[in-house]
């Protein structure tokens, strides 16, 4: 597996999702993963984040490197999970792989089989930040 690059996320969203993981048994499916995730993570202020990188909220657009295999989802707190698709939970491994993200990184994660697949982060389409909704 190659590094995992260095992640970025918001004050708010750091708050938030350690208040997400304190409401959690201990043992809660994708709970470990997020912690991991947040434990190495740089914390900024809101203003400070780069339109670039994937916060709470955002659309992102990313591709599977093996295939031409591209998804657009919008990384989401399980309470705001769209069945009907489009979304994707911060506590799914996909989901808490994407957090902190910039475009143009790559990483492997795993799949269900035992295997890795590495992905690419081709592009913000939407952040909260960018739009000036520091307050959501």
């Amino acid at each position: 597996m190659n590094p995992r690059p260095k992640l970025l996320i918001s004050k708010l969203d750091a708050e938030r999702l350690e208040r997400l993981l304190d409401s959690l048994p201990r043992e809660a499916p994708g709970r470990r993963e997020l912690e991991e995730e947040l434990d190495r993570a740089e914390v900024v202020d809101s203003h400070q984040i780069p339109p670039t990188v994937v916060t709470m909220s955002s659309t992102v657009r990313f591709k599977v490197a093996s295939s031409t295999e591209e998804f657009r989802l919008r990384l989401v707190y399980p309470k705001d999970l769209d069945p009907a698709g489009g979304t994707i939970s911060v506590l799914a491994p996909v989901g808490s792989a994407l957090l902190g993200l910039r475009e143009g990184d790559e990483i492997d994660w795993p799949k269900p089989n035992g295997e890795t697949q590495r992905v690419r982060i081709e592009e913000v389409l939407y952040q909260p930040e960018r739009a000036g909704e520091f307050h959501r």
